[in-house]
């Protein structure tokens, strides 16, 4: 497993979710994470972790390009099919282990 910096003592790093370069050349890295209550999704740029919500927001003002953003300073863009990846894989493994999924960042989304 590659390392990561800045991550949470309350946070178990798993499995990639999705990976990808960002056109300026950033190595964007989304992973399922073990928090004290649920699983999500945590977002790390060259191996840092960055601090955001836990499942992918929807843009106030969608593009072609991206759809919904993860991460605070910088955010991260995702297409539709990226997002939907994520969010169900967080689903799934919620689910999976009766958990109910809560999302505790700003205002509430709700995911089915």
């Amino acid at each position: 497993m590659p390392e990561f910096s800045d991550v949470p003592r309350d946070m178990d790093v798993l499995d990639s979710i999705l990976s990808k370069e960002t056109k300026n050349g950033f190595l964007v890295d989304v992973r399922l994470v073990k928090r004290p209550r649920q699983y999500e999704a945590a977002l790390f740029l060259n191996g840092k972790y960055k601090h955001g919500p836990p499942v992918p927001r929807p843009l106030d003002n969608p593009s072609t390009d991206a759809t919904h953003w993860m991460g605070v300073r910088p955010s991260v863009g995702f297409n539709e099919g990226e997002a939907e990846t994520i969010i169900d894989e967080i689903m799934s493994q919620n689910r999976l282990r009766r958990i109910t999924f809560t999302d505790r960042w700003g205002k509430e989304y709700e995911y089915d």
